[in-house]
């Protein structure tokens, strides 16, 4: 039976009955099912029988054959292997989708409809359906063009606004653009959902990359919107706020997020320069950031004579969010990490026993559950009928 809202089989999941047959690869549509998934879709992932998702092959590290890229995007999820290529795959697909209440790619734009697999053909058989399409520029001049992730952070100013000062423009240090396209997805599909569970509607939607990137410029895009200036590489620092960077202890970098006055006049006394928060050039926020540079040069002094740990005890006992700037090895053995539950041990078909990041989501007091493992490429081809069970 297709989802028609609520729960069902007694499942506390929100999306427990939701059926996603996801034609997506790589990150972004990965990305935005794995999410649903987590939520209790029940997501089927349609791959190559040989070749399979792209980023299966990703790699180094690998674990059981798997890329530790592939692993971190699609838990919670089935696959089979299916060669479009065949008529026979085609019309496996077309009546799985007939029982999908979802389905997603991100393929190039016009090559589902040219395999029969677009929104109007689909529709034929399964008239509520959903589909979402993730695609590169969306309309537009470029509306053909393919999207890729970097290229996107560099056209659509993420590159522009991210680096140190003078220095050479930086990309995010993941797929950022294409996260969050997936997040923008699957949050149009539980609208589409939602809305569908009132009208008995169906939907068409499309997500493209180079937009969602636009979309999440945010205060950045926004300024230059109303100002026509462009502060362009400002490194750690804020545009607006002052302090709120790194600065240099030490042992290494520690970062300091002053929001109000009252932090800043707690953060001079936690330092022991009480006498900054009574000078007038820094008495209010516009008027530190007017003054950046000699406050930052007063402050910076201070916080080589200690370390980061030290400094960020000091500090966070004061009111002002501090702390030091981790490597993952750190991050992965931080006290509040290992006792928050984020970690999770799974037995996995090939890697064996495997530790992952669960989703950070907790519904009614508990974390949403990696039910399923990442797959191995085609494990549930034959344990799937067409009617989805």
């Amino acid at each position: 039976m297709r989802y028609t809202g609520g729960m069902e089989g007694g499942s506390k999941l929100p999306l427990a009955g939701v059926r996603i047959l996801d034609l997506s690869r790589v990150m972004a549509g990965p990305y935005a099912t794995m999410v649903l998934g987590d939520l209790g879709a029940e997501v089927l992932k349609i791959e190559h029988p040989e070749r399979g998702d792209d980023t299966r092959h990703w790699g180094p590290p690998f674990a059981g054959g798997e890329s530790a890229y592939f692993l971190a995007v699609n838990r919670n999820k089935r696959s089979i292997g299916v060669d479009l290529k065949e008529q026979k795959g085609l019309e496996r697909v077309k009546t799985l989708a007939a029982g999908a209440d979802v389905v997603i790619e991100n393929w190039r734009r016009g090559a589902l409809e040219k395999l029969g697999l677009g929104y109007e053909a689909l529709k034929e058989g399964n008239s509520d359906l959903i589909y979402c399409s993730i695609t590169g520029f969306g309309p537009g001049p470029d509306q053909d063009r393919p999207g890729y992730d970097f290229l996107v952070q560099a056209r659509g100013g993420v590159m522009g606004i991210t680096g140190q000062p003078r220095g050479e423009p930086t990309k995010v240090g993941v797929a950022i653009s294409d996260i969050v396209c997936g997040m923008f997805a699957s949050n149009a599909i539980l609208a589409a959902l939602h809305r569908r569970g009132v009208t008995g509607e169906g939907a068409r939607i499309e997500v493209p990359l180079f937009e969602t990137t636009l979309g999440w410029l945010a205060n950045r895009g926004q300024e230059y919107l109303v100002s026509g200036e462009d502060s362009g590489l400002i490194g750690n620092a804020h545009p607006s706020i002052v302090p709120y960077q790194t600065f240099d202890a030490s042992d290494r970098p520690l970062v300091v997020a002053v929001g109000n006055n009252s932090q800043f006049a707690n953060l001079c006394e936690a330092i022991g320069r009480s006498e900054l928060a009574e000078d007038e050039r820094y008495a209010a926020n516009p008027d530190r950031v007017a003054n950046r540079e000699a406050l930052v040069r007063e402050l910076q002094e201070e916080f080589r004579k200690r370390t980061a740990e030290e400094w960020a005890e000091e500090i966070r006992a004061a009111g002002v969010p501090s702390g030091p700037v981790n490597p993952l090895a750190d991050v992965f053995t931080d006290e509040h990490v290992l006792g928050s539950g984020i970690l999770e041990e799974i037995d996995h078909p090939s890697a064996g026993t495997l530790r992952m990041v669960a989703s950070p989501i907790l519904i009614d007091g508990g974390r949403l559950p990696i039910r399923r493992p990442p797959p191995v490429l085609g494990q549930h081809t034959e344990e799937v009928s067409d009617d989805w069970s």
